[in-house]
C-alpha cells in the first residue's frame, strides 16, 4: 500500500501512547473490508492486547464479515471518538485512529480465553466481570466461538482540537 503523509500535520497525533488511549476509551472500531472489488464496513466491539499489538473481536462462525475475511484477511480501521461540535464554527471536534492490519481466526483454546477476557474487562460492569467470565469462558463456551484477531501493521491518529 502507497504510505500517504497527512495533509495538516498540526492535526497529525504522533504519541503512540496518545493513540493507544483513543483505543482504551472507545467500545467500537469499524473495519473496511474487500472482496472480489466489492468493498463492506463492519464495526464491532473490541479489546486490544498491546503486547502482541492486536485486537480482538467475537463473531457469528458463519456470515457476511467472515466471508469478506476468509477471502481478503487485510483490513483497514478506524475507532473515532467524537468530542464536541464546535459552535458558529460548522466544526466538529474528534479524535481518531486507523490502523491497517490482517485478520485471522483463532483456533487455540487458550488464545481464545485470553482474548474473551479482554472483551469482558473492556466492556462490562466491572462489578460483574468475574461473574460474566465464569458464564462465558467455559471449555464448551470456547469451543463454539469464533474470534477474529486484527495483527496491527500500522496505527495513524488525527484530531481536531476544540
Amino acid at each position: 500500500m502507497q504510505n500517504y503523509h497527512l495533509r495538516r500535520s498540526d492535526k497529525a497525533i504522533t504519541k503512540k501512547e496518545d493513540i493507544l488511549a483513543i483505543v482504551n476509551r472507545q467500545e467500537y472500531l469499524t473495519m473496511a473490508l474487500c472482496m472480489n472489488n466489492n468493498p463492506y464496513l463492519v464495526s464491532v466491539n473490541y479489546g486490544y492486547d498491546p503486547n502482541q499489538n492486536c485486537f480482538y473481536f467475537h463473531c457469528a462462525s458463519e456470515g457476511k464479515k467472515l466471508d469478506f475475511l476468509r477471502a481478503n484477511p487485510l483490513v483497514y480501521g478506524q475507532i473515532l471518538e467524537g468530542l464536541a461540535y464546535k459552535e458558529a464554527q460548522c466544526l466538529y471536534a474528534y479524535r481518531s485512529v486507523h490502523f491497517e492490519g490482517v485478520v485471522s481466526f483463532i483456533v487455540d483454546a487458550c488464545e481464545k480465553k485470553h482474548a474473551l477476557s479482554l472483551l469482558i474487562e473492556k466492556l462490562e460492569n466491572p462489578a460483574l466481570i468475574e461473574k460474566t467470565k465464569k458464564k462465558f469462558i467455559s471449555d464448551s463456551a470456547v469451543q463454539k466461538v469464533t474470534i477474529g484477531k486484527i495483527s496491527v501493521s500500522a496505527f495513524t491518529g488525527k484530531e481536531e482540537r476544540l
